[in-house]
């Protein structure tokens, strides 16, 4: 399982928050061996495109533990609920 809980939340657009715009973007994340984001895409979006853009944009400089076959690091996707929810 990828380590993605340490990473900062993605920021909250203002306009979304004005808007009251809540939801769960879903991403499929390509962890490089380096542990990078080397692609992220949607899966499926909440429907507020303020909200896709900035999850992607974020999970974009997250860091994660890359996957290990025979003691070597490697590809893999992972996917990623970003939850966006208004306290």
């Amino acid at each position: 399982a990828p380590l993605y809980n340490l990473n900062p939340p993605p920021d909250y657009p203002a306009a979304a928050r004005r808007r009251n715009l809540e939801g769960t973007v879903l991403l499929e994340v390509l962890v490089d061996r380096h542990g990078r984001a080397s692609q992220v895409r949607i899966s499926r979006s909440c429907g507020h495109d303020l909200l896709d853009r900035s999850a992607q944009k974020s999970v974009q400089q997250w860091r994660f533990a890359p996957a290990h076959r025979l003691g070597q690091p490697q590809e893999m996707w992972v996917q990623v609920p970003v939850r966006f929810q208004l306290q």
